[in-house]
């Protein structure tokens, strides 16, 4: 994880979920809605955070919402 998360971001908590009624996902990133999942991505998703610990949700909730890695990110040396 370290290896993956290498400016410590993910642990401040950026991304949050909240889950309707009818198995809709809303994704925020420090409190604004950024992203909708329904049906199979949903599920799919839902699947997966239920098993993984914050650190890990915060990972799949950054690649889910493309907001992840996008090349450009400057390395502090």
């Amino acid at each position: 994880m370290s290896n993956i998360d290498k400016r410590d971001k993910l642990k401040e908590e950026p991304f949050s979920y909240k889950i309707s009624k009818d198995n809709k996902v809303f994704i925020f990133w420090h409190g604004k809605q950024v992203m909708i999942l329904k049906g199979k991505e949903s599920e799919k998703f839902i699947s997966k955070v239920q098993k993984a610990d914050s650190m890990e949700a915060q990972l799949i909730m950054a690649k889910v919402t493309g907001n992840f890695k996008h090349g450009n990110e400057r390395m502090n040396k």
